[in-house]
Order: structure tokens, then sequence, then C-alpha cells
């Protein structure tokens, strides 16, 4: 019998398996598929200060291997999700959840963490500094080492749950900006996030998305997302999740030994609603046709 459990910062997972944050709502249209509870975990909706409708559509723009996204941080605000989202979620799902926060300012930040981090069904708080598709704060935290740095330093300072870090990949060094991160006190780090994609109707000669750049997600991104995490995670003491391309249990593993102690998926849930189930489902297989007994034993396994 294998051992798909992981630990991230003393909270154990079932399975590494988490679906990525704006690709699984607040999980509520998701159960109508599956029992969402065989998931390890997942990140619900990136949640700002104030309730944000997000960008103008179209929103959506269709890659040969992908994906490109500028939703904006639609979400109903963080007094909403603690006071409608949460009690809801906590009728049909029965782990610990992943909060996702983001922010158009350290204060902002640092308001929306102190309030989730009292919820008691949230497990650990995901701090965005990275989403590529919004006009203010988001990635320009997540391309600076100092900025980045700051904002988990202010964090730190109003919560208790472990604070994890998600970091764009839009930058020249990724090390340098989780080592940042991990100096100010991040418990663990995320990535990746979409990397800045844009493409164009050339019978209308104008911008697909009406944001004209969006986040590029999906198995395209696969091969940079586990170079990044091999990179950070060598360099880092903090556990990293791996986020990035991610559509089948061999990715899974591959992002593992690259360094990752648990994997999200993004992009492949909005294709395949069963996505990150039949992953689930298909792990145990996968371990034993490649003779692992323990997934905790090839975190990081490849020198």
């Amino acid at each position: 019998m294998v051992d798909t459990s992981v630990v991230l910062s003393g909270l154990r997972l079932d399975n590494p398996v988490i679906p990525a944050s704006g690709t699984f709502g607040f999980g509520n249209e998701f159960r109508e598929f599956y029992d969402i509870n065989i998931l390890g975990s997942f990140s619900f909706k990136g949640t700002t200060k104030e309730p944000r409708f997000g960008n103008p559509t179209p929103r959506i723009a269709e890659c040969s291997s992908g994906m490109i996204n500028a939703v904006g941080l639609q979400n109903p605000g963080i007094d909403a999700v603690i006071s409608e989202e949460l009690p809801r979620l906590k009728t049909f799902f029965h782990k610990p959840v992943i909060a996702n926060i983001s922010g158009f300012s350290i204060e902002e930040y640092a308001y929306c963490c102190e309030r989730i981090d009292k919820e008691e069904q949230v497990g650990l708080i995901e701090v965005n500094v990275s989403c590529p598709n919004v006009r203010h704060g988001g990635m320009s935290f997540g391309t600076s080492p100092e900025a980045a740095a700051e904002v988990t330093r202010a964090v730190k300072s109003v919560t208790t749950k472990p604070i994890y870090i998600k970091l764009s990949p839009n930058v020249t060094d990724i090390v340098a900006i989780a080592k940042a991160c991990e100096e100010a006190g991040a418990d663990g780090l995320c990535l990746i996030n979409t990397m800045l994609g844009m493409r164009i109707d050339i019978a209308r000669r104008k911008a697909v998305i009406a944001n004209t750049m969006g986040g590029f997600s999906g198995p395209a991104i696969f091969p940079v997302a586990v170079r990044m995490v091999y990179q950070v995670a060598k360099a880092c003491q903090v556990p990293v999740i791996g986020c990035g391309g991610v559509q089948s249990a061999r990715d899974v593993i591959e992002m593992m030994m690259a360094g990752a102690t648990a994997v999200e998926v993004g992009a492949a849930n909005l294709v395949n609603p069963y996505a990150s189930k039949e992953i689930v489902e298909a792990l145990p297989q996968e371990m034993e046709r490649l003779g692992i007994e323990r997934l905790q034993d090839i975190i990081g396994i490849v020198k």
C-alpha cells in the first residue's frame, strides 16, 4: 500500500493534489461533479479587501498548448468570503482549506491576512504577489525582492498560520525573490503563477482580450515551472508548492522530484472539471509503476 500523504508546515494532506486558486472557485461548483474531500486541499479564489468585478470581457484567449486569462481577481471581497463563502464551504468540505489573498497595498495584504487568519477552516494562507492581470499591485510586489519581502514581513506580523508566498515567473531571478521572502519569514513558497502572454485577432487587428495581456497557463509552461521549482527548492529551506501546467499524476511526481512538497493543478480544471479527481485516483498506480512507496521520499530527489 503506497503512502500519498505529505506535510506542509505541520499541515498533513492525504495527498499532494491541490486545485489552484482561480480555477476552483470556493469549491461549490465542483462539488456537483465529485466529492472534493478526496483532494489534499484546495486554494480558494483570490480574495481582496473590497469586492471586485474584475476586468472587462473578453477575458479568455485560447492557445495551442494553454490559455491566456485576464479575469482580474473577480471576487466578493474579504467580508463576504468570511460571512458567506466559508460557512457554506464548511457544509461540504471537511479539511483545512488554503486561503489565497491578494492586494493592492501592503496595508491591504495585512488587513486581509489578519482577518482570514482567525478562520478555523483555513489551514494556511497563500499570499499572491504575482497576479499578472491587474493594473496596480499584484505582480509589481512579486517582481522585486524588496517589495516581496515587505509584503511577507507585513503579513507575518499579523498572522499565526503558515504563510506561503506565491511567486511570479515574470522575473529575471526567481531565486533572489524566493530567498528574500524566506529571509522575511515566509513559511513556504508557491510557484509559479501564470506567465505574461498575449494573442492578437489578426482579422480584427486587435488584441483578443480586452486587457490586452494576461496570464498564460497550461501544459506549455510546465517545463518552466519544473525548472523554477527545482532552483528555488535547492536554494531555500522552506517547503515549496509547485504549480504550472500540471495535467497528470506523472506531472505531480515530476514536480515533486524537482523539489515540490505539494502540487497545485490550475488550467486543467477549467478544461476538465474532473482533472484533479483523476490525478488523485491515478497517483497510487503511478507510484506503484515507478516503485515509489512514499511520496515524501521523492521530494527533491533530483540533484
